[in-house]
């Protein structure tokens, strides 16, 4: 069968530009709004006078002052306010941007500890960037959007898939700009991975692999029930939030540790599997899986399990053959064979892709992707998912971007400037970006029916449009949100 041309982006009528029927979804290989008409302007602008988008930054750890330096350095938006229940993250948020950016005047910038507040007082507000725990996530985007703000909201979109479920139609019927932040959609390596895997160049593919090993997160643990005193600096039922109750206790969640608890994060899984699962959710247009086997240790915990594997097993799609993609984290990896030996030797630096120009030995990352066709491969770091192609009759694996085989298939999606910028200049009118509510959403789904298996310690057969476990009615706590009474 001959090479097919990659999926080309079609034009739609402004009112419905943010706007997926199911069909074309699935039709568009994943990439949602990215395949939905590139140039049709949102029919949004930004207030501010100076013509620059008034952003408030929610949520200040690592995340949130890494997209704040990167919103900054565009210099297309205006910094108009913090938010976090952590007073010292104001600080330690303007003393790196002032080292980025030293000639910015910071004095003006509105500190809040209670995103309602935020958006309640700033009336001329565009635009969020959230970066907080997982289980806020949902909250405050969703006040976010129902406030016209447009959202960028770090990833996994949600805590849990009725939020994500609850986001994506939101976005459906909303006028605002929504992005995930799963960077690696911005990559032309990414992209071009997706144009040559839907063009055929890979053949029939039945197997991926996702590999998370370097993560660590808490494991092993229940949650502390005798707590220690709350910092002056910490407003904990603010932080909180909608979720469950728990003693504050020093060191154990706040701040950076929450991502292995059960209530606050998503593991592993979910720190990761957006960025993982991206390239072969939108190459392979995989849809929900219909089952997922588990294997892990440490299991039955308040803590997301050590040593992961999954499988996610998704059904034939249209001429696209069944699919079993393989994750693993904590340390787990692929069993003995599985991995092509090109990629082995590249992994164990035995191959000259290994190394750098000067001839020293690359520091390499055993995290990656490996998409197997019938034809050859592709392998990839996690942002990416496609840095390197191998076919049957290669000597060597070839950067993605300039196989010999692959010159003439025709690019289906534009370079991008950027994650964070392609979100501010389509908040400003520009082309609709690459990975917004409707497409992060449905992977995030995809993601998190891999971490209802974990919390339900049990294979699924899992109904995906249903949002439902067929064989385990307890899965059902872990699918819908559970909110805190008097947060939400």
């Amino acid at each position: 069968m001959g090479l097919k041309p990659p999926i080309a982006p079609k034009t739609m009528h402004p009112k419905n530009s943010n706007r997926l029927s199911r069909r074309q979804f699935i039709r568009l290989g994943g990439a949602g709004a990215a395949s939905v008409a590139f140039g049709v302007p949102y029919l949004l602008r930004a207030k501010d006078t100076n013509g620059k988008l008034r952003v408030a930054f929610i949520g200040l750890g690592s995340q949130g002052r890494s997209r704040a330096k990167e919103a900054l350095g565009t210099n297309l938006i205006d910094l108009v306010a913090f938010c976090d229940a952590d007073t010292n993250a104001f600080e330690g948020a303007k003393a790196e941007i002032a080292k980025s950016y030293p000639a910015m005047k910071l004095d003006g910038i509105k500190l809040y500890g209670d995103y309602r507040k935020l958006l309640a007082e700033e009336k001329d507000l565009d635009a969020v960037i959230i970066a907080t725990p997982d289980h806020w996530h949902a909250p405050i985007a969703k006040a976010s959007m129902l406030a016209g703000k447009h959202v960028f909201c770090e990833k996994p979109l949600t805590h849990t898939i009725s939020e994500a479920r609850e986001l994506r139609t939101l976005a459906a019927k909303s006028k605002v700009v929504t992005q995930l932040g799963n960077q690696g959609s911005a990559s032309r390596n990414l992209r071009r991975g997706v144009e040559l895997i839907q063009a055929g160049v890979l053949g029939k593919v039945k197997e991926v692999h996702c590999m998370a090993c370097t993560v660590g997160c808490a494991a092993g643990q229940m949650f502390p029930t005798v707590g220690d005193p709350v910092p002056p600096n910490l407003n904990w039922d603010e932080w909180l939030g909608p979720a469950p109750a728990h003693a504050y206790k020093r060191g154990v969640y706040h701040p950076g540790s929450w991502r292995g608890w059960l209530d606050f994060g998503s593991g592993a899984l979910g720190d990761f599997g957006c960025h993982h699962m991206n390239l072969p959710f939108r190459a392979l247009k995989l849809d929900y899986p219909v089952g997922i086997d588990i294997n892990a240790e440490q299991m039955g915990f308040s803590t997301y399990p050590t040593k992961v594997g999954i499988d996610f097993h998704f059904a034939q799609r249209g001429d696209l053959p069944p699919v079993t993609l393989k994750w693993y984290d904590g340390g787990r990896q692929p069993e003995p064979g599985l991995m092509p030996k090109e990629v082995t030797a590249y992994l164990d630096g035995q191959d000259a892709t290994s190394f750098e120009k000067n001839g020293k030995p690359k520091k390499v990352s055993r995290d990656g992707v490996l998409i197997i066709g019938e034809n050859g491969y592709t392998f990839g770091g996690d942002w990416n998912g496609s840095d390197y192609i191998f076919l049957k009759s290669d000597p060597k694996l070839w950067g993605i971007l300039n196989h010999p085989a692959c010159k003439n298939i025709p690019k289906a999606f534009p370079d991008s400037p950027g994650h964070v910028t392609e979100w501010i200049k389509a908040c400003m009118g520009g082309a609709p970006v690459f990975s917004d509510f409707e497409t992060g959403g449905h992977l995030t789904e995809i993601v998190l029916s891999g971490v209802v298996a974990l919390k339900t310690g049990r294979k699924l057969d899992w109904d995906g449009p249903g949002m439902k476990a067929r064989n385990a009615s307890e899965a059902e706590q872990y699918v819908q949100a559970q909110y805190r009474a008097g947060w939400i």
